[in-house]
């Protein structure tokens, strides 16, 4: 169980106070914000159930290129559920019971998301804000951000991936020494394991998460979602088995305008305009 502790174009769903989370979409970026710093992002229902609203829609709309998935303020990035609504109420088999497919978030555990996700970590990622940071692809972290599965501290487990995740994630010892600990640990050392892609000072935070934007956004749209969807569609396969598998993603992208843009442009010496199809 998850716990705590120049004018650009946009469109798209704008902030809801009442549960918690934003969604903007600019320039073909998405930039969803978990915003309850009462609780240091903590996640209730409400704000679980619009956040699986949040992927199915992107998950739906072709002109999205990558999100950005981050904490609102500079404590936290999430730090579980909260321990202060409801769900607490619940027995540890009734949690289970009830678990969310898609994990916490609507995204630890979610395969069917061909979109790029960037963890922006601006603070304490604890429980299943890590386990949201599991579900990333790229994580960018503040110094000063902290990372931990502390479910055991409080009698509880990281039934959302967390365990699971972590240990194919990061080296055995390690995960492990987490996981039995319910420690936090810092950004440098999260990135000494290999789950955190680049620390930067807070200041500069959000520069790094563009500079990753600006090289996804410079790769052809339809080559990024086939790579995404052949990654998290064939773990469980032989590298054999998984280069022959004709996923619908890989089959377009092979087809594709982008395809054979990207060689016009390359031969011509000029930057690609990929048509996205």
């Amino acid at each position: 169980m998850t716990a705590v502790s120049e004018a650009p174009t946009q469109r798209a769903a704008g902030p809801n106070t009442t549960d918690g989370v934003t969604l903007t979409i600019e320039n073909q970026v998405a930039t969803v914000v978990i915003d309850r710093q009462h609780v240091l992002n903590a996640v209730d229902g409400i704000a679980q159930a619009r956040l699986n609203e949040i992927w199915d829609q992107l998950e739906a709309d072709p002109e999205v290129r990558a999100v950005v998935i981050t904490g609102a303020g500079t404590r936290a990035f999430c730090v579980g559920a909260d321990m202060s609504s409801s769900a607490v109420g619940k027995t540890g088999l009734e949690y289970w019971a009830g678990l969310d497919p898609n994990g916490f978030g609507g995204l630890s555990l979610r395969t069917t998301l061909d979109i790029p996700v960037i963890a922006r970590v601006n603070g304490y990622a604890l429980g299943g804000g890590m386990e949201i940071v599991l579900g990333a692809d790229i994580v960018i972290a503040a110094d000063t951000a902290r990372f931990g599965l502390t479910e055991p501290r409080v009698g509880r487990l990281a039934l959302d991936g967390g365990i699971h995740q972590l240990v194919r994630r990061i080296p055995y010892t390690q995960a492990m020494g987490m996981l039995l600990t319910g420690r936090k640990a810092e950004a440098a050392e999260m990135q000494s394991m290999g789950l955190v892609n680049e620390v930067v000072p807070a200041a500069e935070l959000d520069a790094a998460v563009q500079r990753w934007l600006d090289q996804i956004l410079a790769c052809a749209p339809t080559s990024v979602r086939a790579v995404k969807q052949m990654v998290t569609q064939t773990g469980h396969l032989t590298a054999s088995e998984a280069r022959g598998l004709r996923l619908p993603a890989l089959m377009a992208a092979l087809d594709s305008e982008d395809s054979a843009e990207g060689v016009r442009a390359f031969q011509e010496k000029r930057p690609p305009v990929w048509p996205g199809r």
